[in-house]
C-alpha cells in the first residue's frame, strides 16, 4: 500500500512540473501569435530601437527603445542599492544576530514580502517623492531614482531571505576548520563562508533583480511614467511593464498598438526567462 501512495505521489508531482512547463510555452506561444503581428507594419529594428513611443498618433511610432532604457535604469539602481544592503542583512542574520534577533528579524522580512506592491507603491508617492523633489531640487520626485528606491525596498526580502538560506546550509565544519585555524570571526565569514554560499548568493541576487524587472504598479505609480530616452537617474522614465498595464485597457484589439503592448510581453518574457536562468545555473552549478 506504501508502494502505491509512493508511486501516485511520484505521478502527481511529474504531472504538476509538466503542467507548469506546459502552461509556460503555452503563454510564450500566445504572445509570439499576438506580438509578431506588429512586425508586419513595424520592422524589428525600428521597434527594439526606435526612440518614440507614440502609438495613437498618425502614423504610429512604435519604437521601446526609452521604455527599455527605463527599465534597464530603474533595475540597475535597484540592484546597486538592494544587493550590498540585502547580503549585508543576510550575514547578520545568519552569523551575527542573537537567536532572538535573528527570529524576530526573519519574522519582519518576511513580512516585508507579503506587503502589496501598489501599498508601497503608494507610500513612496506620499513621502519618497516629495522627499526626492526637495532633496535634489526637482521640479518632480516622480524620477527613476525614486522607482529605484522603492523596488530596491521591494528586493530586498527576496535577497536577505534566500541568501540567509545560502550562507546557513554551508556545512558547520567549515566555520569550525577556519576558527581552529586561528581566523577570526569576520575573517571566517568573508573568507570562508561568503565564497562556499556564492552560488546561493549570486541566485538571491538574480532572482531579486527578476522581482524588480516584474514589477508593475509601484514603478508606474512613482517614476514619472515619460517616455522619453533617460539622461540621468533623477528624471522621469517610463517602464516596459508599467506601459502594458496603462494602455492595454485603451488599446484597440487588432491595432497595431494592440500587437506593440503584446511584443512588449515577449521582451519582458525573454528578459524574465534569461535572469532565472542564469540564477538556476549558478544554484545547480558544480561545487
Amino acid at each position: 500500500m506504501r508502494k502505491i501512495k509512493e508511486f501516485i505521489i511520484e505521478k502527481l508531482i511529474l504531472f504538476c512540473g509538466l503542467a507548469s512547463i506546459f502552461f509556460v510555452v503555452l503563454i510564450f506561444l500566445f504572445l509570439l501569435k499576438e506580438g509578431l503581428s506588429v512586425l508586419k507594419t513595424v520592422g524589428i529594428g525600428s521597434f527594439l530601437f526606435g526612440k518614440n513611443w507614440y502609438p495613437i498618433s498618425d502614423p504610429a511610432q512604435l519604437g521601446i527603445l526609452p521604455l527599455i532604457l527605463g527599465s534597464l535604469l530603474v533595475t540597475l539602481g535597484a540592484a546597486l542599492i538592494s544587493i550590498p544592503i540585502g547580503i549585508a542583512c543576510a550575514v547578520y542574520i545568519a552569523e551575527v544576530a542573537p537567536l532572538k534577533m535573528k527570529e524576530a528579524l526573519k519574522a519582519g522580512i518576511e513580512l516585508l514580502a507579503a506587503i502589496p506592491s501598489v501599498v508601497l507603491g503608494f507610500i513612496g508617492m506620499v513621502t519618497l517623492v516629495p522627499w526626492v523633489k526637495h532633496l535634489f531640487h526637482l521640479p518632480t520626485g516622480l524620477t527613476a531614482f525614486s522607482g529605484s528606491v522603492m523596488l530596491a525596498f521591494m528586493a530586498m526580502p527576496t535577497i536577505v531571505s534566500i541568501a540567509e538560506d545560502a550562507l546557513y546550509s554551508v556545512p558547520k565544519s567549515y566555520r569550525e576548520g577556519a576558527l581552529a585555524l586561528g581566523a577570526t570571526h569576520w575573517q571566517t565569514i568573508y573568507r570562508v563562508l561568503l565564497p562556499a554560499a556564492s552560488s546561493g548568493i549570486v541566485a538571491a541576487v538574480m532572482l531579486g533583480i527578476g522581482r524588480v524587472i516584474g514589477e508593475t504598479m509601484a514603478v508606474m505609480m512613482i517614476t514619472g511614467n515619460a517616455a522619453v530616452l533617460p539622461k540621468s537617474i533623477l528624471e522621469p522614465v517610463r517602464t516596459l511593464t508599467a506601459t502594458i498595464a496603462a494602455e492595454m485597457g485603451e488599446a484597440v484589439v487588432g491595432s497595431e498598438h494592440y500587437f506593440a503592448l503584446f511584443a512588449i510581453g515577449i521582451v519582458l518574457f525573454v528578459i524574465s526567462f534569461l535572469i532565472n536562468l542564469t540564477a538556476d545555473l549558478f544554484l545547480h552549478r558544480n561545487q
